[in-house]
């Protein structure tokens, strides 16, 4: 049987609307490079990377600002407004390109032209003087899961090469072939995929060349042993993701090698080792603090909602169970172990555990002190875990209410990079690996009490990569190279 003609028509005109907005898309993926190499102007879809992202994921990015704003939002908004943002003297900044198209439609009659709405939004952005970034010396002590995905976002995000530099991963390897596998490893990871550019040994030199970007590879067993400035480098933020020492005595070891600044630690920290949740109590520290923990993924993953639901709601007292994937602490198959259960089949078992996470809570949230409690169960999933907050609340609410605060966080306000609003139904955990949210709010399976009085809330989170960006946000903090922003 023939197709109608009708049918036809539509067929090779919705192609052809198609075929418009890739060529769109791929116009648009120019001007983004041009202004984040030019200009370190970085654009992102409600807080989503455009960076080294093909025409299809843009024109995803974009189908996803339409269903989170309710706006018809296109591709041809979004290219008209970076044309006109690359024409435009900028400060180097972060600007959401999501928010902006969703901006020029409501306000079009307003200002008339692209041109005079951009002048007008962006005018302490555009055309004044600047604040130099002076670009800070990054230095990875450790090269595991953590290490390796920082290594790569330092890379990817080094852009002009005016903020985070990384110069040297340190590890005890002293052969060739160790830094011939820590490269191998570096290319190719069975959760994140292939990296997404070109690393070579330079094997003479004991360096890897990544993207351009010269890293050595230092081999030492005391981190107070390594002089730093024998490569070039200074004042060095040290990023330790070995939790080998995670208080105050082993950590200063590092500040006491020559040509280091600051030292973050990617585990919680013990005594007074301030632990950090980035968009929460960055700024509560001492100026003249060295060193900092950027607290563990799980406190990363929490904090953000409790906070955002304490304000608004109040919080009585909670509990925090969270379905963690398993990691490298545990044992693949049945062996000894130091802790209970954790010696058990990782890849076998669900196995009860401890988690620190309600305790770091009070850390970042005092107010919350002693309200909070918690526990872990890892599951045979190698990335992405669920937070499960059960709250009482203060105020009563539904579960309408408590979703439309979520939402209004993932917005707009002070928590737009650390937390995302999913509207889907079908929402598994492999949707999520390489998500850049500490916090991936699971709307639809809110849940409320008939009182109103206690909320169930689920919270995703790549326990891996989500939690790096974070380590990545404060990181940029410490070393005083944050960009201006527009979220």
């Amino acid at each position: 049987m023939q197709t109608s003609p009708v049918t036809d028509v539509n067929y090779e005109q919705d192609l052809h609307e198609w075929i418009k907005a890739e060529k769109a898309a791929i116009e648009l993926i120019h001007i983004i490079g041009t202004l984040w190499f030019d200009k370190s102007v970085e654009l992102v879809i409600f807080r989503n990377q455009t960076v080294d992202r093909s025409a299809s994921q843009i024109l995803n990015l974009i189908q996803y600002a339409k269903e989170i704003v309710k706006k018809p939002i296109t591709i041809f908004d979004a290219l008209a407004i970076a044309k006109e943002l690359n024409s435009v003297d900028l400060a180097p900044s972060r600007l959401d390109l999501g928010r902006l198209a969703h901006e020029w439609l409501n306000e079009k009659e307003k200002h008339g032209t692209v041109s005079k709405f951009i002048g007008v939004t962006l005018k302490d952005f555009i055309g004044k003087e600047k604040r130099s970034l002076v670009p800070k010396d990054v230095v990875l002590y450790g090269f595991g899961r953590i290490g390796r995905i920082l290594a790569r976002e330092l890379i990817i995000h080094a852009g002009k090469g005016e903020q985070l530099r990384l110069r040297a991963i340190v590890t005890r390897d002293k052969s060739d072939e160790d830094i011939i596998k820590r490269a191998d490893l570096l290319r190719t990871d069975s959760v994140h995929g292939p990296f997404p550019g070109t690393i070579i040994e330079d094997l003479p030199n004991r360096a890897l060349i990544i993207n351009g970007h010269t890293v050595h590879m230092i081999s030492a067993k005391n981190a107070e042993d390594i002089d730093y400035t024998k490569y070039g480098i200074n004042d060095a933020l040290v990023i330790d993701n070995t939790g080998v020492a995670r208080d105050r005595e082993g950590l200063s070891k590092h500040l006491l090698a020559k040509g280091v600044d600051k030292v973050l630690l990617t585990a919680p920290g013990k005594g007074d080792i301030p632990n950090v949740v980035y968009g929460i109590n960055q700024a509560q520290h001492n100026k003249d603090e060295k060193i900092f923990s950027a607290a563990s993924c799980t406190t990363n993953a929490i904090v953000p909602v409790l906070a955002v639901i304490n304000n608004t709601l109040g919080i009585e007292r909670g509990h925090l169970e969270t379905i963690h994937s398993y990691t490298n602490d545990q044992n693949l198959l049945d062996n000894y172990h130091k802790k209970y259960r954790r010696g058990r089949s990782a890849a076998l078992n669900m196995v009860i555990t401890e988690t620190g996470a309600d305790k770091a809570v009070s850390k970042a949230l005092p107010e919350l002190s002693g309200k909070i409690t918690g526990n872990a169960v890892r599951v045979p999933t190698p990335d992405v875990s669920l937070a499960i907050l059960n709250l009482t609340l203060t105020k009563a609410t539904n579960k309408d209410a408590v979703n439309e605060i979520l939402k209004e966080a993932a917005l707009k306000g002070n928590l737009v990079e650390q937390i995302q609003y999913s509207y889907s139904n079908e929402l598994v955990s492999t949707d999520l690996v390489g998500n850049s949210c500490a916090s991936i709010v699971d709307s639809p399976a809110t849940i409320v009490s008939k009182d109103g009085k206690t909320a169930v809330l689920y919270v995703w989170y790549d326990n891996e990569y989500g939690y790096s960006r974070q380590v990545m946000r404060f990181a940029k903090y410490l070393a005083n190279v944050i960009r201006l922003t527009y979220y």
